[in-house]
């Protein structure tokens, strides 16, 4: 096979990857992108999107289900409601095809060259592939690593039979009837979330004092009631030992340390991601590492001249759209532009229900960083768009400092809140004052207009509580 010769190669094809390549084809660079699965990566094959096609068929369902129990103040009833799962989880397919055949067209559109197979370096400057029609050799001037990440295996709960990953929980054939969780993070809760409204009985089992532990208590208040609401038992301080011998439930530790079993169907470990390091040759090249992660400087530059990595086997956050951001950059340095990477503007979404949004600092770690802050909040119980929608429960909320007003985090919970997250990016982004946001115009009636009185209230003057 002839060996392949180019000015850029990437190495992953995930939303950092393409996007990388994308660029670099736009800046007319000679670019080669080499993918062992089917372009998209993990967010696009097995994680945020058909996670949140199932999030939304579990959320019509249980509209539904709720019409059927009785009659809601809509005035809106119907009888016998059923999902078929198996048709649902076609759907979610359905579009998740269409969108890598969508990328596929944008990096064939781009001029992008894709090898299929298995990457691994066997120097600085040279790649292998093993492809179905045998080795190909690619020598590039510059190499992006955007490899990614993957499920975190407990070893008392290896991956298979009845223990699975969100991937698997992404493509089950029927709806488990008892579902135990381990970890509760967002990954955790938003497929734990999403099962309970399709009918499973779930248990989250959560080893630190709270779930979703990286964000406040007055965040994950709703999150906790909701939880409650839907019949999900949530067992915090409790550590999971490993499963049955028959397979069919979950050994686990009390926090009084008593020993305790919960039976189960599945049981889906979310305990957090990995960085992915082997496999492509790491111990071929010297990079410096940042514990299990890639190091990288401002512009995404490993400690080898010509190498980069991006995304998440860079580190936290591990963000589709921070890869993706840069990616994009990486493309522009290559062709000779000036740019440097900042994170503070990264807004995180966590799509449970109700969705939390947090970019920037919160209040204690403001205070922490040594701020003297000013703190507006504004609850959607007083905003009309949301009671139209009966998502009154939440808030926004805004973080500001002291002395010049410059807004330092914005956070949000609520139902749709993740729609407001481009809105409080920008915001940190562009160095907005609580002035610029309390005299920005916003749309009546929208729950947008939470925002605005989140920075009317920190300046003392909230005009509708």
């Amino acid at each position: 096979m002839k060996d392949i010769s180019c000015k850029l190669l990437i190495i992953g094809a995930g939303p950092g990857g393409y996007i990388c390549a994308i660029r670099a084809g736009q800046l007319n660079i000679d670019t080669v992108i080499v993918e062992a699965a089917k372009v998209g990566g993990t967010c696009l094959m097995v994680g945020c999107i058909p996670s949140k096609a199932l999030i939304h068929a579990a959320d019509e369902f249980t509209k539904v289900a709720h019409f059927a129990a009785k009659q809601t103040p809509l005035g809106i009833s119907v009888s016998d409601p059923a999902i078929d799962f198996t048709q649902t989880i076609a759907w979610k397919d359905g579009i998740v095809s269409r969108l890598n055949n969508g990328v596929a067209g944008l990096l064939k559109k781009a001029n992008v060259k894709i090898v299929t197979g298995r990457a691994k370096f066997r120097d600085g400057k040279t790649i292998e592939v093993e492809t179905l029609t045998g080795q190909q050799i690619i020598q590039a001037e510059n190499i992006v690593i955007a490899t990614g990440s993957a499920p975190v295996e407990v070893p008392s709960l290896p991956f298979g039979g009845n223990v699975i990953s969100s991937t698997e929980a992404l493509s089950l054939e029927t709806v488990p009837e008892k579902l135990v969780v381990v970890g509760g993070g967002y990954i955790g809760l938003e497929l734990g979330t999403a099962y309970a409204k399709l009918g499973s009985k779930v248990t989250v089992v959560e080893a630190q004092p709270k779930i979703l532990p990286q964000y406040d208590a007055e965040l994950t208040r709703p999150i906790a009631k909701k939880l409650n609401g839907l019949g999900v038992t949530v067992l915090t301080n409790v550590k999971a030992k490993g499963m049955s011998a028959q397979g069919d439930a979950l050994l686990i530790e009390t926090a009084d340390g008593k020993d305790d079993r919960i039976a189960a169907d599945k049981v889906l470990v979310t305990v957090g991601r990995k960085p992915v390091t082997t496999g492509w040759g790491l111990e071929e090249i010297v990079l410096d590492m940042d514990g299990k992660f890639v190091r990288i400087d401002d512009k995404c530059r490993t400690s080898m001249r010509g190498v980069y990595a991006i995304g998440d086997v860079t580190g936290e956050p591990m963000l589709a759209h921070r890869a993706m951001a840069q990616g994009e950059m990486v493309a522009e340095i290559i062709a000779g532009h000036n740019r440097s990477w900042d994170k503070r503007a990264i807004a995180a979404v966590c799509f449970t229900d109700p969705e939390i949004v947090a970019v920037g600092l919160s209040p204690d770690e403001a205070k922490q960083a040594g701020h003297e802050v000013k703190i507006g909040l504004f609850p959607f119980a007083a905003n009309g768009r949301a009671m139209t929608q009966e998502g009154e429960e939440g808030f926004v909320r805004v973080v500001a400092a002291a002395g010049n007003h410059l807004v330092l985090g914005i956070q949000a919970v609520g139902t749709g809140v993740s729609e407001l997250s481009a809105a409080f990016a920008l915001a940190l982004e562009m160095g907005a004052r609580l002035e610029d946001i309390a005299g920005t115009i916003h749309a009546h009636p929208t729950q947008s207009e939470g925002f605005q009185e989140a920075a009317l209230k920190a300046l003392g003057h909230a005009l509708h509580i």
